[in-house]
């Protein structure tokens, strides 16, 4: 009984010690477990930021993808505004110098129609806006002309269309003017009619004996003495316009007697 006891007694401290190794290693082994649980949260974060840092890098990589896209369209659009720039300035150069050949030529024209010329007291030295002062001068000189026989052509008028009516334009009184006919020749002949019908007017006052038929008889008038009269009476040409209410001029006549 004893000798059992004894087997008994051993085996119980066996168990115990095996017991306590037991809890030993199972103590071991949930300490192993936890540090496996913290490597394996470990692991998983640093997947985690390794996903986080792939993903943001492929956003990099396709942001950069973009912009180099964008950089690509804004050189094409760069080499295009280049191009049509370039087209721009030629076509501009063109303008300009048709434009400077068209006042050239503008003030060559005028320069033969008023033998006027000019220099420029302050030039620019810009081919274009020194030839647009050129004519800017010719055209001062034409308005200042046209504004002077306009005024001329309308004094003028009412003695050679006594009928008419005034132009409203300059363009159109300058071409009424400006006919084949001789106006001045025409306007002479109507003085030297009206003239001639004072003349007979004055004569007819005078109450002297005229045979008229034998005056209208030109065929029988000598130039050379027509001529010689009208100088002999001359003298008197002040004293009979003065009674037909004219006003003689203090120059001497120049007129050619005309038959």
């Amino acid at each position: 009984m004893i000798k059992d006891l004894l087997r008994i007694g051993s085996q119980f401290i066996g168990y115990r010690e095996y017991a306590n190794r037991a809890e030993e290693k199972l103590a071991e082994a949930n300490e192993r477990a936890d540090a496996l649980a913290r490597k394996l949260e470990q692991s998983e974060a640093a997947r985690k930021k390794a996903d986080l840092a792939a993903s943001k890098a492929k956003a990099e990589a396709d942001e950069a993808k973009a912009k180099a896209a964008g950089v690509e369209e804004l050189q094409k659009k760069l080499e295009d505004a280049t191009a049509a720039l370039d087209e721009h300035k030629a076509a501009q150069a063109s303008r300009e110098e048709g434009i400077l050949k068209r006042l050239k030529t503008q003030s060559r024209r005028t320069f033969t129609q008023t033998n006027q010329d000019f220099d420029l007291t302050n030039p620019v030295n810009d081919p274009v806006l020194d030839a647009l002062s050129y004519l800017e001068l010719h055209g001062s000189e034409i308005r200042e002309g046209v504004s002077n026989a306009s005024a001329v052509l309308l004094a003028l008028f009412p003695y050679f269309f006594p009928k008419k009516e005034e132009p409203a334009t300059f363009l159109n009184l300058a071409k009424m003017f400006n006919t084949p006919e001789d106006l001045g020749l025409k306007m002479r002949q109507e003085n030297m009619k009206v003239a001639v019908e004072n003349t007979v007017a004055l004569v007819a006052d005078s109450r002297q004996t005229i045979d008229w038929m034998k005056v209208g008889d030109t065929e029988q008038i000598e130039q050379s003495r027509w001529k010689s009269l009208i100088k002999a009476a001359k003298p008197n040409t002040k004293k009979i316009l003065a009674y037909l209410g004219i006003k003689p001029s203090s120059t001497p006549s120049s007129s050619r007697p005309e038959v």
